[in-house]
């Protein structure tokens, strides 16, 4: 039995145009009727378009697939299953990470107001990280730009980092920094290298908490000083510099504000 282009499109489910594309690319033969110049498709040329429709529910593009159904051998067909098999392996393990990672943020988000001011002792994350702005200022010198950009494409495993140096922290200054950082998990599972200016904090005894703040360029190292005043209450040594990251930025009060969690490590007895 013969079909025209347009009840072919009917019984697949496809456009016309997709059928005259692989009319074009010698997939199917239609005999074309010199009177009237209309197209008839038999079975066979259905048959080689469900298998068009098969490979391209693969994830194979259009263009490869009309290889694939007319010109393949076993072992062309078996080394590109395969080679598509490794590519869907590859983006279920990062679907996953991701999955990972936004179930993780969403934790923080969930939890960050309830954590602003409230001080408790626990050991920070293990993280890697680098700096590119110093107060309100970016370092654009070529080899930070090169990190930059591969940084960016690690988000949003990234995290919005900042360090209050220990100086600035209990001398009341107002110097701070701020760059990106990662959970050591992430390094490892995205395999990112830890090369300077990328440097690795392992985990520390710390007080943590979280602060807020509302407003453009409001953020200071002041905001910690009740961290300060909590370690000296409770006879607790600062050592070294405070971390942290930006958790998120939300309207509250009809301002742009942002919660941060920030970790002060302290000397283990």
């Amino acid at each position: 039995m013969l079909y025209k282009i347009g009840d072919v499109a009917h019984i697949l489910g496809i456009s016309t145009d997709l059928i005259r594309y692989y009319e074009k690319k010698g997939v199917v033969t239609p005999t074309k009727d010199k009177s009237n110049d209309y197209r008839y498709y038999d079975t066979w040329d259905i048959n080689y378009l469900i298998d068009c429709l098969w490979y391209k529910n693969m994830g194979f593009n259009i263009d490869h697939i009309a290889d694939m159904v007319s010109d393949f051998s076993q072992g062309d067909l078996l080394s590109d299953i395969s080679a598509k098999a490794d590519e869907l392996e590859k983006s279920i393990a990062h679907q996953q990470l991701l999955l990972q990672r936004i179930r993780e943020y969403r934790q923080s988000v969930s939890e960050i107001k309830d954590m602003v001011g409230v001080c408790d002792i626990r050991r920070s994350p293990a993280i890697a990280c680098y700096l590119n702005r110093y107060n309100q200022s970016y370092d654009s010198s070529a080899k930070l730009n090169k990190t930059n950009q591969q940084w960016l494409k690690y988000m949003p495993f990234t995290k919005r980092y900042f360090e209050i140096n220990w100086d600035d922290v209990v001398g009341g200054g107002d110097g701070y920094a701020w760059g990106f950082s990662l959970d050591m998990d992430y390094v490892e599972k995205l395999g990112v290298p830890l090369a300077a200016p990328v440097i690795s904090f392992p985990s520390q005894l710390s007080i943590h908490s979280a602060f807020k703040s509302s407003g453009k360029n409001a953020f200071s190292p002041r905001h910690i000083d009740f961290m300060i005043d909590y370690a000296e209450a409770n006879g607790l040594e600062i050592f070294g510099s405070v971390r942290g990251n930006l958790v998120c930025s939300i309207m509250e009060d009809d301002k742009l504000t942002g919660f941060f969690e920030v970790w002060m490590p302290i000397e283990e007895n």
